[in-house]
C-alpha cells in the first residue's frame, strides 16, 4: 500500500550514520544520497539493492514533534536479523524501546532513532 514514507532529522549526518548501520542487518541500504555538508534539504534514501528507496531520511531545522502511537515496522528476514537490527541500534546511538513477546509467530525489537523516531524490526517467522 505504501510507497515510501519519509522522516525528518535535525542532525541529517547522524541520521544517514545510524540508518546505514541498522538497515543493513534487513537487507536494506542507502540508495541515494544528497549530502552538502553546511547545505539545505539534504536527504539520504534507503531502500533494497537495486530499487528505489521506501524509506527518505529528510533534514529538519527543529525537531518534529512526537506522535502518540506512530511507529515505522521494518520487515526482516528473519530472527537473526532482528537481533543484528536491536544490536546496531543500540551501537549507534538508539534507545532501546523493548522486546515484547507477541508469540511464535512474531518476533520484533523496538527502538528510538538518535531524533526520538520509534522504530520495529519484525519477523513473521515460527522459531
Amino acid at each position: 500500500m505504501l510507497h515510501h514514507i519519509s522522516l525528518g532529522a535535525c542532525d541529517i549526518e547522524r541520521a544517514a550514520t545510524f540508518y546505514d548501520a541498522v538497515l543493513r542487518p534487513l537487507g536494506y541500504f542507502r540508495v541515494w544520497t544528497d549530502l552538502r555538508p553546511g547545505g539545505q534539504e539534504q536527504a539520504v534514501g534507503y531502500g533494497p539493492p537495486g530499487a528505489g528507496d521506501r524509506l527518505a531520511i529528510k533534514q529538519v531545522s527543529s525537531p518534529l514533534p512526537w506522535i502518540p502511537g506512530f511507529h515505522v515496522a521494518f520487515s526482516a528476514p528473519g530472527r537473526a536479523s532482528v537481533d543484528a537490527f536491536h544490536a546496531a541500534a543500540l551501537a549507534a546511538g538508539g534507545v532501546d524501546n523493548g522486546r515484547p513477546d507477541y508469540g511464535g509467530h512474531y518476533y520484533a525489537a523496538f527502538v528510538m532513532d538518535p531524533e526520538g523516531h520509534r522504530l520495529e524490526a519484525v519477523c513473521r517467522t515460527s522459531e
